[in-house]
């Protein structure tokens, strides 16, 4: 092995040994509020029409994955609901779902 190739496999081990080390950002919580328009199991998401939810995502509606998914069993549409959106690396996901009356 030439020197050039031994310094350039170095920096690539080095370069990795600093990504292995590397702490994750927490993942943030967030409350929502909305409707659930569809459920689907096989998915394991639900569509919710959701409020703001804090500094992350405007109104809108739009699917959401569930965890855990036996939380899917408790949804109906049309269902009123509270719940923790999730936001972290990878992704985002809905739990600690309740079923609240219509405002």
């Amino acid at each position: 092995m030439n020197v050039m190739t031994g310094r350039i496999t170095a920096a690539i081990l080095a370069l990795l040994l600093a990504a292995c080390g590397a702490k994750q950002a927490p993942a943030k919580r967030y409350a929502m509020q909305g409707e659930i328009k569809a459920v689907d199991p096989a998915a394991k998401t639900a569509t919710i029409d959701a409020g703001k939810i804090g500094d992350w995502m405007n109104a809108m509606t739009m699917e959401y994955p569930v965890k855990p998914d036996q939380e899917l069993a408790k949804l109906h549409v049309g269902d009123h609901i509270e719940a923790t959106v999730i936001v972290g690396d990878p992704g985002y996901y809905v739990t600690e779902i309740k079923v609240v009356p219509k405002p």
